[in-house]
């Protein structure tokens, strides 16, 4: 590749170390890349301390900033068919899957949609103080104000299995609330990254607002995270490397926005048990089961289990797998080797726990080359078996029994993760119960939605703060009171 990086307003060229970037579906290489080197990550901090300092961006007013991203989105929108490339390339999601839809369009119009909601935000909002604190001992009228101003210098990163989504999860909020931005890619799905750089020096973004580093190591990746020249950290990815980064925040007290891993529960209630064999379908076709807020169990009445195993397998073993490329694919591969061995490892870990294999379990013997993992469906015997318990990222689905409604909830929150969790039933007043029994981040209730609007993060193991919706916008910025009196 020619580039690997857009820093402070120009295109670089790598000087660390050069890596291959896969292509999950065949082990072919897409690109070999030369990440950036550790300097060029530095100068790539300092770029955006500069442009903040200096006002260039967040001394604009906001409708300014608002009409050159919407320019900016509109030079991306440019790039969809490229962007889509880039998703059955290097991520692997097949081109005719409902999942290719999170993976560009998605972004594409919720980019509209994050700025629209953004305008209508108060900078200032009005404290609200009892009538006898709005004079003071001395007679003077006082008002006391809340302030919203941006943060500073942003570091924002990105996830393998909807890289150009959670990127401008991170760039854009980041963006309109007037704070700089630098976005470093997961390395395993580098290349649509580059595409927020050719945006931006389309549309003449000032230079160091937004910043782009490829890298191959983790050196850099360290460096975002530690370094005082960095205000926030905003992170999708695995539970441990959420961890390992707010540890390498801590002693700077960065602010940090964590969207890590879940194991999220998909109730069925007795009256909606014939919709669990499409929940385990839909699974194992997004994006072949990696998603963080998949409801990866599924929970039916121990009476039902048996009958519902049954269609569930049946219904699998119609999945058509392959090549991302091919428009007759249903699903694809994992990202990396390392992946399909993670399914292989907690699919004999489920076993040895005393569950069974109802289908799949393993590779496709008919596909020789690519990272591929068959549709699953696990019997487990209880909550407590490790294919329950951790999260797989995988096309792999926990099937368990509940005795009662109760025993279901409480087997929804034992779990370290809290990211999502699911219900589906006739009865609405009963299937609102059950989810406000659930503690997690965020519960749907018989309709997922996916909204710029409404904003969803996780609890415990599953992060920290929210994206999209106000309280992700908010989270862009910092919080000052003022108090005024005469």
């Amino acid at each position: 590749m020619d580039h690997s990086g857009y820093i402070d307003g120009a295109f670089v060229s790598g000087e660390g170390k050069a890596f291959d970037v896969d292509n999950p579906s065949d082990e072919s290489v897409v690109a070999t890349v030369r990440g950036c080197s550790l300097a060029q990550v530095a100068g790539a901090i300092a770029a955006a301390r500069r442009a903040f300092d200096a006002g260039r961006w967040s001394a604009l007013p906001v409708r300014e900033r608002a009409e050159c991203l919407q320019r900016l989105g509109q030079a991306l929108a440019k790039r969809t068919d490229r962007l889509i490339e880039l998703a059955v390339s290097e991520a692997g999601c097949p081109r005719s899957s409902g999942t290719m839809m999170a993976q560009v369009r998605t972004p594409l119009r919720q980019l509209n949609e994050i700025i629209d909601l953004f305008l209508k935000l108060p900078e200032f909002e009005e404290n609200p103080l009892p009538l006898h604190e709005r004079v003071n001992p001395m007679g003077q009228v006082v008002q006391s104000l809340r302030r919203y101003a941006p943060i500073g210098v942003v570091a924002g990163f990105g996830a393998s299995n909807v890289p150009f989504y959670t990127e401008l999860w991170k760039a854009i909020p980041a963006l309109i609330a007037g704070n700089t931005v630098v976005l470093r890619p997961n390395q395993l799905t580098p290349l649509s990254a580059l595409v927020f750089g050719e945006a931006a020096d389309e549309v003449g973004l000032p230079p160091g607002v937004l910043n782009v580093v490829i890298e191959g190591g983790l050196e850099g990746g360290k460096l975002l995270s530690t370094d005082p020249a960095v205000d926030m950290v905003a992170f999708t990815g695995s539970s441990p490397v959420g961890a390992q980064i707010m540890a390498q925040a801590a002693p700077t007290m960065k602010r940090i926005q964590l969207e890590l891993g879940g194991k999220s529960a998909a109730i069925y209630l007795p009256d909606a048990v014939d919709k669990a064999t499409m929940g385990a379908v839909t699974v194992c076709v997004a994006h072949a089961g990696q998603g963080c807020a998949l409801g990866t169990r599924i929970m039916v009445p121990e009476q039902s289990k048996p009958k519902v195993l049954e269609a569930m397998a049946a219904a699998v073993a119609k999945i058509r797998q392959g090549h991302a490329s091919d428009p007759d694919t249903q699903i694809g591969p994992v990202i990396s080797a390392a992946q399909r061995a993670r399914c292989e490892h907690f699919v004999a870990a489920a076993i040895e726990h005393g569950g069974r294999v109802v289908a799949g379990g393993r590779r496709p013997p008919q596909l020789d080359r690519g990272f591929y993992f068959q549709p699953t469906i696990l019997d487990v015997p209880d909550n407590s078996n490790p294919a329950a318990q951790e999260e797989i990222f995988g096309p792999v689905v926990c099937v368990l029994g509940y005795r009662d409604l109760e025993h279901a909830v409480a087997m929804a929150n034992d779990s370290r993760f809290g990211l999502s969790g699911y219900v589906y039933g006739q009865d609405r007043q009963a299937a609102l119960k059950v989810g406000l029994g659930i503690r997690s981040g965020t519960v749907q209730i018989n309709a997922p939605i996916a909204s710029a609007y409404a904003s969803a993060g996780g609890r415990r193991m599953s992060g920290i703060g929210r994206e999209r919706g106000i309280e992700g916008l908010r989270l862009y910025q910092e919080l000052s009171v003022l108090n005024m009196g005469g």
